[in-house]
């Protein structure tokens, strides 16, 4: 009784609605329906791809007969040892990066949030034209250099750990938070260092779990810089690792010595291609609904305010 209602409810308001506030809506409902399909099919396509025998995916493209399935592509992935080093590998970048890019970025973000900070138009500014203006990969790759952290984790974790844009971000969120808050813990007698930490922070979970996660993900799907500054096969993360993967199954230009075996690794890579998709994204899908909420709440309190 109470959907029927409800069903009701909702029908009597779009009565209410003009043609053109109909038409809209329609219109926005339609284009929101689109956008849905476009998201939808292509990972259909992707995990179907990845369970078919690539001769039935090369010559008729996907098929829901299951006999046409197969478990080669992940078979060869996960027996793979170097997976797994890359898995842990990544975790451990990307929780590190995580971590350390939030601490940094609250810490700027707090007092450039602050109206009686002294030099903050100064530091805004000097933090936008970094925005828009880098040193480049070849004094970027000297200084790691010179700093000794060639193959190193920290080559792939220092040199990002700062973002303008996520302390914009958590700068604007701590300006919605309302100065009583600050006046109270002053008047308890509570310091700069004491409000941050033990005040602030706790109610500030959302942008928290928001750049976390946006951090998180940048890091995990990242595989430049390891290509750049990582040579031991022990310290590469997983992106990198499924890249070699790949190039070591495609086909080279020269192979036309047995074109039974250049076919053959050329439908294996197109297999492993769909099936890499899966194991790089299937740990960010897992995640994603643990960190939903506070990722929304944080994106729209960050936006109210420029």
């Amino acid at each position: 009784m109470s959907t029927v209602r409800a069903q009701l409810k909702k029908k009597s308001e779009f009565a209410r609605y003009s043609g053109a506030d109909k038409s809209l809506l329609i219109t926005g409902y339609a284009l929101l329906a689109l956008f849905l399909v476009a998201i939808i099919l292509p990972i259909i396509y992707i995990i179907v791809a990845s369970f078919m025998d690539p001769i039935t995916l090369q010559n008729k493209g996907i098929t829901f007969e299951f006999d046409k399935w197969t478990l080669t592509a992940y078979e060869r992935v996960l027996s793979n040892n170097q997976i797994w080093v890359g898995f842990k590998n990544a975790v451990i970048y990307s929780v590190l990066f995580s971590a350390l890019s939030v601490f940094i970025t609250l810490l700027a973000a707090y007092p450039m949030s602050r109206p009686d900070f002294v030099g903050k138009k100064f530091f805004n500014t000097i933090f936008i034209i970094t925005m828009f203006f880098g040193g480049g990969l070849i004094p970027t790759y000297l200084l790691i250099s010179d700093l000794g952290l060639l193959d190193t984790m920290w080559a792939v974790i220092l040199p990002g750990s700062f973002n303008v844009w996520n302390m914009i971000v958590a700068r604007t969120y701590f300006q919605n938070v309302p100065a009583e808050l600050r006046e109270a813990a002053e008047v308890d007698g509570a310091s700069d260092l004491t409000y941050f930490f033990k005040i602030l922070l706790p109610v500030c979970v959302p942008i928290i779990a928001t750049l976390a996660l946006w951090q998180f993900v940048g890091m995990w799907n990242s595989y430049f810089d390891a290509m750049i500054y990582i040579n031991d096969a022990a310290k590469q993360p997983l992106q990198l690792v499924l890249r070699s993967i790949l190039i070591q199954n495609q086909p080279e230009s020269g192979m036309i010595s047995d074109m039974q075996s250049t076919a053959a690794r050329a439908q294996l890579a197109e297999l492993l291609k769909y099936s890499t998709i899966i194991v790089s994204s299937l740990p960010l899908i897992v995640m994603y609904p643990f960190f939903q909420k506070y990722f929304e709440n944080g994106i729209m309190a960050g936006a109210v305010k420029g």
